[in-house]
């Protein structure tokens, strides 16, 4: 997970040219079974994502295969990666999630990236998400400013994780004291840290996982959420700062949209993204915006 949460969902590469025929194609996939590769642990948001997936989606493939999940936690989900590109069958019958920033960590120059994202099949992702930035109630950090002039805990997976890269980006950009705590397999044991009095935070997960799985925490005000990590604001969350808008420069922003595009890759358009982007009719305002992002984010 770590959430990771807005997670995409990788297909196997290479994957042979299938019948175009409908009964063709559902002919290859009866009786078969599909892996859903999940990059962290049981019971984080990826893994849960993932039931969910293996439960319904057969029956809207041809042939109604079974679905099955597998987990192969490690390195933030680039082992998930590295497993998909490197040793699954190339035949249609696995794909992954992996942890939205394991794409880019090939431009990154890690070089235990062993796959060229361009070539995956990405299929989608399974919820848009807002992650944010919670610290346990007992940390004396207990907002963003407090964060800006004493040091918080935070855990985190690998080293190329999304509650790693995050919070190392707003040390960077914005002049916040987290120190990473690293080991730890998925988001399930960085919630148990946190209760142990190991990590203070955790700086990479998902509002609709904790208001899912930790909704008790949230009633009983046992977290301070202290910032939120995407391009506009949750509804919900009107009064938790946006990490984006305490960027130092224009160019440090322009940092925060790179990490932050992943997630928002699904969100419909807003007036207000139609607006800044398109000067046409609203009719055709929608097509803009997607026109827009997505030569945006191939340059």
């Amino acid at each position: 997970m770590a959430l990771k949460l807005a997670v995409f969902i990788a297909a196997a590469l290479g994957l042979p040219s299938l019948p175009c025929a409908a009964q063709e194609v559902a002919d290859f996939y009866k009786g078969k079974q599909i892996a859903i590769v999940v990059g962290f642990t049981p019971g984080g948001s990826s893994s849960l994502y993932a039931q969910a997936l293996a439960r319904h989606m057969g029956r809207y493939l041809p042939g109604s295969p079974n679905l099955i999940v597998q987990h192969v936690p490690g390195a933030g989900g680039l082992v998930a990666a590295n497993n998909v590109y490197n040793t699954a069958p190339r035949d249609g019958t696995t794909f992954a999630i992996t942890g939205r920033t394991v794409a880019i960590e090939p431009l990154l120059g890690n070089k235990n990236a062993k796959f060229d994202a361009r070539q995956f099949n990405w299929i989608g992702t399974a919820n848009v998400e807002y992650t944010t930035c919670a610290l346990w109630h007992t940390a004396k950090v207990k907002t963003l400013q407090d964060a800006l002039s004493m040091e918080a805990i935070v855990g985190g997976s690998g080293a190329d994780a999304t509650e790693v890269v995050f919070p190392k980006a707003a040390n960077k950009l914005v002049g916040t004291k987290f120190k990473v705590v690293l080991g730890y397999p998925g988001s399930t044991e960085i919630l148990l840290a946190m209760e142990r009095g190991e990590v203070e935070g955790f700086c990479g997960i998902g509002w609709t996982f904790l208001k899912l799985r930790k909704g008790d925490w949230l009633k009983d005000k046992k977290i301070n959420i202290l910032y939120q990590m995407s391009l506009e604001k949750h509804p919900e969350l009107p009064d938790v700062p946006a990490i984006i808008d305490y960027a130092k420069t224009s160019d440090d922003r322009k940092v925060f949209e790179f990490l932050f595009a992943p997630q928002e890759m699904g969100r419909p358009p807003t007036r207000k993204r139609w607006a800044s982007r398109c000067s046409m009719s609203a009719a055709s305002r929608s097509r803009c915006w997607w026109n827009a992002s997505m030569r945006r984010r191939r340059r």
